[in-house]
């Protein structure tokens, strides 16, 4: 089942939203919705690693410093405790999947080094 962003799980975010669309005690899958001009917080996590795949929209992804440049169909390896960004780079939402793997999942499991909303 897919969740809504208005499902009380704290899924809006300033930058947009996300949906949980699987989750195990194994893995964990969401669609992330990124607003034009908005990014994430440049971040790292302990116990997880990413795996993303943009479906539509331009992304500037920042992975330990180095900026690439993705479109539809591109993807990014996150590996644990590597410093990773996502910006929408475009004029229309941006979405992508991201996989991730690991041994625990929690949105706690975020050390923000930057953050353009003051988390």
């Amino acid at each position: 089942m897919v969740a809504s962003q208005e499902n009380g799980d704290g899924s809006t975010r300033p930058w947009g939203h996300y949906e949980i669309l699987q989750e195990s005690s194994s893995h964990k899958v969401k669609a992330i919705h990124v607003l034009p001009g908005k990014r994430l917080s440049y971040q790292r996590h302990e116990r997880r690693s990413e795996h993303w795949f943009i479906v539509k929209g331009s992304a500037e992804v920042t992975l330990d410093g180095v900026i690439r440049h993705l479109e539809p169909g591109d993807t990014v390896d996150i590996p644990i405790r590597a410093l990773h960004r996502i910006a929408n780079s475009g004029s229309e939402e941006l979405l992508f999947v991201e996989v991730q793997t690991g041994t625990y999942f929690g949105e706690d499991d975020i050390e923000r080094v930057e953050d353009d909303f003051g988390r």
